[in-house]
């Protein structure tokens, strides 16, 4: 199965109580049954054509009203993280993993490759940032540094977290000491799985990597806008709703207004650029017209008139089959030759 969504699916486990993972478990394989027996909803989560966060825009508009949020998120992020035709297996490994749950309680997870182990962690971590504002991840960006900082720096407790020979609830133990009601819940939560989600020898490759996973997602989460005029709550919101659509979290909007741009907005989201400004539009026409080449066809309707009569003159062919617009047989031009005979006349 996809790491991410291994770590997805333990992330929404661990923020769920134990009360409510039966609720959990029975809504995910509502939505796994569904998928199996509706053509319709199978055809469209599996079409290849379909962009996976096109996917998890859908799951999430179609669930979220039927199931509970965490069940609805789960069954999104699993149908935006695999192709197109996994979807299907993907959604029935989360129903399998949380029915597991429910029975057995607490799942190991097994050990994976440097790679797989990276995106496992990457997907527990997705599923954290959901529920955290900008600030927020700003507090656990620097404590998850300072933390890194810390293993990194201290052999006796680096050795001790990256000894795979330790029970990974052991390991835990130790960074529940050092940071319980210390840091941030969510600093917490993500140390903790870096532990048992990653491989025990890259603990601090780990911790760092996460760092610049919560820096990306801060990113993410501030879109930079800049408007010809100014923007009001409505528009505001508007705005926000569908960033925040394409962003797949809520997104914090921070406008300014610049006259220069004449109307419109130009919004930057983490690296993607949007200009949707009058200025923007008339800099890309400009662009294709010097491109494309300008011909001036003068103002009104006697100039265009007058263009195209004068451009059927130039490719008029004369009695020699020759183009005479561009001088006849003896080489002079209509018009000298016109006054040439009204002169002999």
């Amino acid at each position: 199965m996809n790491p991410a969504v291994q770590g997805y699916a333990a992330a929404v486990v661990d923020m769920t109580t134990a009360d409510a993972r039966a609720e959990l478990a029975s809504d995910v394989a509502a939505v796994d049954h569904l998928l199996h027996t509706n053509a319709d909803l199978h055809a469209a989560l599996t079409d290849v054509t379909v962009p996976g966060r096109a996917r998890r825009a859908v799951v999430l508009d179609l669930f979220v009203a039927k199931v509970s949020k965490p069940a609805a998120r789960l069954c999104a992020f699993a149908a935006g993280a695999v192709h197109a035709q996994e979807v299907p297996a993907a959604i029935s490994w989360v129903a399998n993993r949380l029915r597991q749950v429910v029975e057995q309680g607490a799942i190991t997870e097994e050990a994976l490759g440097h790679r797989e182990a990276r995106e496992r962690v990457g997907g527990y971590a997705a599923a954290v940032f959901e529920d955290l504002s900008v600030p927020e991840l700003e507090a656990v960006e620097d404590e998850l540094f300072r933390f890194a900082r810390i293993v990194g720096a201290t052999p006796e407790l680096r050795a001790a977290l990256g000894d795979r020979d330790l029970p990974a609830s052991l390991r835990r133990e130790v960074v529940d000491d050092l940071l319980a009601r210390k840091v941030h819940p969510a600093t917490l939560r993500l140390a903790d799985y870096a532990i048992v989600g990653g491989r025990p020898r890259d603990v601090v490759g780990t911790l760092d990597w996460l760092v610049e996973q919560v820096a990306n997602a801060r990113g993410w989460r501030v879109a930079r806008v800049r408007a010809g005029q100014e923007v009001d709550a409505e528009e505001r919101r508007s705005l926000s709703e569908r960033l925040s659509r394409l962003a797949g979290a809520p997104v914090e909007l921070q406008v300014t207004v610049d006259p220069a741009l004449l109307a419109g907005v130009r919004v930057e989201i983490g690296d993607l650029e949007l200009d949707a400004t009058a200025r923007g539009r008339l800099e890309r026409l400009r662009e294709h017209v010097a491109a494309k080449g300008w011909t001036d066809l003068g103002f009104g309707r006697s100039g265009r008139a007058a263009h195209e009569e004068q451009a059927g003159q130039d490719v008029l062919p004369g009695p020699s089959g020759h183009d005479e617009g561009a001088g006849g047989p003896a080489g002079t031009s209509r018009e000298t030759r016109g006054t040439e005979e009204s002169r002999g006349s």
